[in-house]
C-alpha cells in the first residue's frame, strides 16, 4: 500500500512532469525494416498504438493535476497513477524501440562486446538468452537488455504489460523486444519465437552500444 507521503511525492512527480507530451517521428519510413516488420504493422504500431499511450498519458495527467487541486481522496489519485504508469511506460518503452531498430546494417561498439563476452560469454549467447526470456513473456510485455549500475553488468529482464524497464527494475534499458501481439502478430501470426528471431536483423546496434556507453558514465 502507498502512505500518503508516497501518494504525495508520486504526486509533485507527475505534477513537474506536466509538459505534454508527442509523438516522436520515426527515424526511418514505416516500409524500411521490411521484411522483418511489415510496413502495416509500423504504421499501425507508430501512429496508432504510440499515439494512443502518449494521448492517455496526457488525459491522465491532467487529470491527476486537477485530483491535486482538489484534494481527492487517496483511492482517486492510485487509479490515475496506474493510468500514468501504464500509458507513460507504453510512451517510454516504445520512443526507446524505435531508436533500437535501423534498416541499416550495424556493428555493437568494442566496449560493448566486451561487456556482453564477460557476462554472458558471447554475442551469440546474449541474443539467445534475450530471444528466450522474450518468447517466455506471458501474455503481454517486453523483453530487455539492461545495465545494472550498482553491480556494474548486462542483465536480461522481462516486464509485464508496459512497466518500463528502469522504473520496474532499476535496470537502465539498452534493448527492448515488444511482444505485444500487436508489434508482430500481423506478419508472424502466434509464431512469437520467429518474429523474435528476426528483429536482431534490424538491431541498432550503434544505439544500443551508446546506451551503454552512457549508462557507465
Amino acid at each position: 500500500m502507498f502512505g500518503t507521503r508516497s501518494v504525495g511525492n508520486l504526486i509533485r512527480v507527475a505534477g513537474a512532469c506536466r509538459q505534454k507530451h508527442s509523438l516522436p517521428d520515426l527515424p526511418y519510413e514505416y516500409s524500411a525494416l521490411e521484411p522483418v516488420i511489415s510496413r502495416e504493422i509500423m504504421s499501425l504500431h507508430h501512429s496508432k498504438h504510440h499515439a494512443t499511450y502518449v494521448a492517455n498519458l496526457n488525459a491522465a495527467e491532467e487529470k491527476l493535476a486537477a485530483a491535486q487541486a482538489k484534494a481527492a481522496d487517496t483511492d482517486t489519485v492510485l487509479s490515475l497513477l496506474s493510468s500514468v504508469k501504464f500509458n507513460g511506460g507504453g510512451h517510454v518503452n516504445h520512443s526507446i524501440l524505435w531508436q533500437n531498430l535501423t534498416p541499416c546494417k550495424t556493428e555493437p561498439s568494442c566496449c560493448f562486446v566486451k561487456a556482453v563476452e564477460q557476462d554472458f560469454g558471447s554475442l551469440d549467447n546474449m541474443k539467445n538468452q534475450l530471444a528466450a526470456a522474450s518468447v517466455a513473456v506471458q501474455g503481454s510485455g517486453w523483453g530487455w537488455l539492461g545495465y545494472n549500475k550498482q553491480m556494474r553488468k548486462l542483465q536480461i529482464a522481462t516486464c509485464v504489460n508496459q512497466d518500463p524497464l528502469q522504473a520496474t527494475t532499476g535496470l537502465i534499458p539498452l534493448f527492448g523486444i515488444d511482444v505485444w501481439e500487436h508489434a508482430y502478430y500481423l506478419q508472424y501470426k502466434n509464431v512469437r519465437a520467429d518474429y523474435v528471431k528476426a528483429i536482431f536483423e534490424v538491431a541498432n546496434w550503434n544505439d544500443i552500444s551508446s546506451r551503454y556507453e552512457n549508462a557507465l558514465k
